[in-house]
């Protein structure tokens, strides 16, 4: 099925509502962020409870100000992460409106939903570079797997994949922006990218829907598969374990200790309840699927 084969009128009329939303309510990074004052090194670059070390007997022996180096490092490494993903939604949304009818409020809003992860996209490296962190990147294995995704995955896979990205990052910071112990800036940034984001998410729920109407059970087989392998190399890929290291850490024993790290899992699990249960509305949550949504601890 074909995005010109879903309900035009609703579709349409959604993709308005977003376009309205986009013109009242954005931001630009350059003008909201604190770029200018320097980074404070007594707060946080995310709430602590997020840590993928929290909880664990390494955290209790580190100092505050290695508590908050490593937050700094890990919201660095998300950053990075984001920038590589907002980079194959860009691809596979441009290939999906390409050469389809630009009058069509739903291509105009791909467009604006492009121009958004370009902002934000700078905006993420920018605070990066602010907290302090070198350049953080996938392994080899999933930036090669996302070239072949980027290139290859339409309708519903595409936009599964691009909503279980967008709510994990949600999630993590709705709470982010709202804790004082993190760096204002950081706070800005997040708070920017959960508001333009929200749109983002209502239009991949909904050509997720809209995408999988009469679809059959092979085929939703299929994409179950795919989209639950594609979120277990994003979620995986978060935090690089060099950020150990450049925090300072033993980066072996840190490793070891946030793979078997209860407190953290518990974390990703909870937030990602609602977006299973859309998965699984969609008849996206397979008993395959769900092996690697096990192994990312997103269930």
């Amino acid at each position: 099925m074909t995005s010109a084969d879903v309900h035009p009128s609703e579709r349409g009329d959604t993709a308005r509502r977003l376009l309205d939303s986009a013109e009242t309510l954005s931001y630009d990074p350059v003008r909201e962020v604190d770029w200018e004052t320097p980074l404070d090194k007594d707060f946080h670059g995310a709430s602590p409870e997020w840590s993928t070390l929290y909880g664990t007997s390494y955290w209790a022996e580190l100092t505050p100000a290695q508590h908050k180096e490593l937050t700094r490092q890990e919201a660095a490494s998300v950053a990075s992460t984001g920038i590589w993903f907002e980079m194959i939604l860009q691809q596979m949304v441009l290939r999906d409106f390409y050469a389809k009818d630009p009058t069509d409020p739903a291509f105009q809003w791909a467009l604006t939903e492009i121009a958004d992860e370009c902002r934000h996209s700078i905006m993420f490296a920018r605070g990066a570079e602010k907290l302090g962190a070198p350049p953080y990147r996938p392994r080899k294995l999933a930036v090669e797997l996302g070239r072949v995704f980027k290139a290859t995955a339409g309708g519903e896979a595409a936009y599964a994949a691009i909503l279980v990205a967008e709510e994990v990052l949600d999630v993590m910071q709705r709470d982010w922006m709202r804790d004082e112990r993190v760096v204002p800036f950081v706070r800005t940034i997040n708070n920017i990218h959960v508001v333009e984001e929200s749109r983002h998410m209502k239009f991949a729920r909904e050509e997720t829907r809209e995408r999988l109407e009469g679809a059959g059970r092979l085929r939703r087989q299929y994409n179950a598969l795919v989209v639950s392998i594609a979120s277990y190399f994003i979620v995986s890929s978060m935090v690089n374990p060099a950020v150990y290291a450049n925090a300072g850490l033993d980066m072996r024993r840190a490793v070891r200790e946030a793979k078997a790290n209860e407190h953290h899992k518990s974390m990703m699990r909870t937030s990602c309840a609602g977006l299973m249960e859309f998965l699984a509305s969609c008849g996206l949550l397979t008993r395959a699927a769900t092996v690697f949504y096990k192994r990312a601890n997103l269930i």
